[in-house]
């Protein structure tokens, strides 16, 4: 989702290598973060001068059932990615996200304290500590609900209800016990490229703009879709999908863009423009 984003914003101004463990796009080739030498060698051999860390188990679920392997995808590799920038001096990006937060307070700022509830955010939250523990030059921006990438990449939230207007369901049950803020990949990737211009470091939250819910953002996207009054939305608590989403997640993942508004820097979107604009630039 991410790394599709950051391609297009910024292969037309950058030489970019872009690397997975999938290559499903033409202008990726492979490279496992979790295997050192081959990272190592990898990045080595293109001598860049920034370093893109986007690669991450983000799927919550198979984290709690693969602890090991969420650890070192999640954590690990990116003690590699730290290693290999120091070597070669240059400044790393890690991308963080709002699930390390325990929930317990309404909105987040840059400066809260993280709690992590579950393996997934443990592992993003450890890797953080790691990034400002050992790199000199650094940049971490913090997501909130990714939206992105479109019917073949989009694993989240929005896909996955688009795929069950086009299957043809009646009725959307949605959760009214969660809260947060989603995040556009492209206005993302956008914010970032000019963090990157700005010769900015440290640590921001980066999400759209306003504060929002699961169901918020289900009403707007039928809205969007004209299905407002062809669906009927079916309000549960977060109990009613406890076999298929076990794993622990905050009540409120809200964070708020707080250093990139004190600096002048915030260009996310309101996420309902992100969210038109990304269902037509993807989907219609």
């Amino acid at each position: 989702m991410l790394g599709e984003a950051f391609y297009k914003v910024f292969q037309n101004d950058y030489i970019l290598k872009c690397t997975d463990i999938d290559l499903n796009e033409n202008w990726l080739s492979y490279c496992d973060i979790r295997n050192y030498e081959q990272y190592f060698t990898d990045v080595n051999e293109f001598k860049p001068d920034y370093l893109f860390h986007l690669g991450a188990h983000t799927d919550l679920e198979f984290c709690e059932a693969n602890q090991e392997d969420a650890h070192k995808t999640n954590t690990t590799s990116v003690e590699y990615a730290c290693k290999i920038a120091s070597a070669l001096d240059i400044p790393l990006l890690y991308i963080s996200t709002a699930g390390i937060f325990d929930g317990t307070k309404e909105v987040y700022d840059d400066w809260e304290n993280p709690n992590p509830l579950g393996v997934y955010a443990r592992t993003k939250y450890l890797a953080e500590v790691i990034v400002q523990k050992h790199m000199k030059d650094y940049l971490i921006c913090r997501a909130g609900w990714m939206m992105g990438g479109g019917p073949n990449k989009d694993k989240k939230f929005i896909n996955k209800i688009i795929r069950q207007i086009r299957n043809g369901k009646k009725e959307i049950f949605v959760v009214n016990d969660k809260l947060g803020t989603p995040t556009y990949t492209m206005d993302f990737a956008k914010n970032v490229k000019l963090l990157i211009e700005k010769n900015e470091f440290g640590l921001y939250n980066m999400v759209c703009e306003g504060l929002t819910s699961r169901k918020d953002v289900l009403t707007e996207l039928l809205r969007i879709m004209e299905y407002e009054n062809k669906i009927k939305v079916t309000e549960v608590t977060s109990d009613y999908f406890s076999k298929e989403y076990f794993a622990l997640r905050p009540y409120s993942e809200r964070l708020i863009n707080s250093k990139l508004n004190s600096k002048g820097l915030n260009i996310m979107q309101d996420w309902k423009i992100a969210l038109q604009d990304y269902i037509k630039n993807y989907f219609l």
